[in-house]
């Protein structure tokens, strides 16, 4: 049963990236996000499941679907599910690298509300998931991942995302003598990238949305890495609105049990443009190829999946890039 949720929910982000790719390239991140969003939308209804958005495209009034709040399924087993139809609008409207199609579910109650603000992280593999902390200072994680990993400061690779807030952080990283991946858009993946081998990523520090750290960290509960955060409020509202799981003190350190409070989670991603993990939706005449990460907390697995999606009865070979 459990795998056959795992291929439903895979379903679901291919349906969301094989719309979405369709836009790659064309300089329009508003068209490309609500095709996500009504393509995983519409792939939700196909689930036997009685679904809970609890991280999505925002409040009620400020979403048509895929809302905080909003039931999706067929009816069946309670889940929490979290999503970002589309991480990296911008990266798939001008044909850029790691778009991504996400979604995280655990059971009914598991995965924190975390509210739409702002929150510092520090995200490592499985091989220094021990040695990092959210308010240790950057040199220090670097140092001490640099030692879990055995490797010198300088052949580590710490990702972040180009942000003037950054500016400082990207100052300490490079006075300490770590190189640096700065990316655009999609901290999902660059949290996530720490824990895949073949990524070239190793650390990943800095401040991002709140709601994409509940996505990576489900990963990291996954794959065994360790992901931590603190949330930054931009003002008295944010805090007011935040709704708090019993197990969580927002004004304190977000540990991954916080944040995601199962050993049941799963993480999904389909690539919509290729990238260091997937690589991105190829079309051709009578169908097309999605690339996905299928991640099992429960059974300790993850799957890279390639999925060929036909349309009509037209023949054809199928090639291996």
């Amino acid at each position: 049963m459990r795998s056959t949720r795992i291929v439903e929910m895979l379903e679901v982000t291919e349906a969301a990236a094989l719309a979405a790719g369709r836009w790659m390239g064309k300089g329009d991140k508003h068209a490309a996000d609500n095709a996500a969003v009504e393509g995983m939308r519409a792939a939700f209804n196909e689930v036997e499941i009685d679904g809970t958005i609890v991280i999505g495209e925002g409040e009620r009034d400020e979403a048509p679907m895929l809302f905080i709040g909003e039931k999706v399924g067929r009816g069946g087993e309670g889940i929490d599910i979290a999503v970002d139809p589309l991480e990296g609008t911008n990266l798939t409207a001008y044909g850029q690298s790691n778009s991504l199609a996400v979604l995280a579910f655990g059971p009914a109650g598991t995965l924190l509300h975390a509210p739409d603000t702002y929150m510092k992280k520090v995200a490592v593999g499985p091989a220094a998931a021990h040695v990092v902390h959210i308010d240790a200072t950057p040199t220090e994680n670097i140092r001490n991942v640099a030692k879990a990993l055995k490797r010198d400061v300088e052949d580590l690779v710490v990702c972040i995302l180009e942000r003037d807030r950054h500016v400082d952080l990207i100052r300490e990283v490079r006075e300490v003598g770590a190189r640096i991946r700065l990316i655009s858009d999609g901290d999902v993946f660059g949290a996530v990238a720490t824990a895949i081998e073949g990524t070239g990523i190793h650390l990943y520090l800095g401040t991002g949305a709140a709601p994409e750290g509940v996505l990576a960290c489900a990963a990291m509960k996954c794959l065994g890495g360790c992901f931590m955060g603190r949330f930054e409020w931009r003002n008295a509202e944010e805090k007011a609105r935040a709704v708090v799981m019993e197990t969580c003190n927002i004004d304190d350190v977000l540990t991954m049990d916080c944040l995601v409070n199962t050993d049941e989670a799963a993480f999904i991603a389909t690539g919509v443009t290729d990238g260091e993990m997937l690589r991105g939706v190829k079309y051709f005449g009578n169908g097309a190829r999605t690339n996905s990460v299928a991640m099992d907390a429960k059974s300790k697995t993850v799957r890279f999946i390639e999925t060929i999606y036909r349309t009509g009865d037209e023949k054809f070979w199928i090639r291996m890039d």
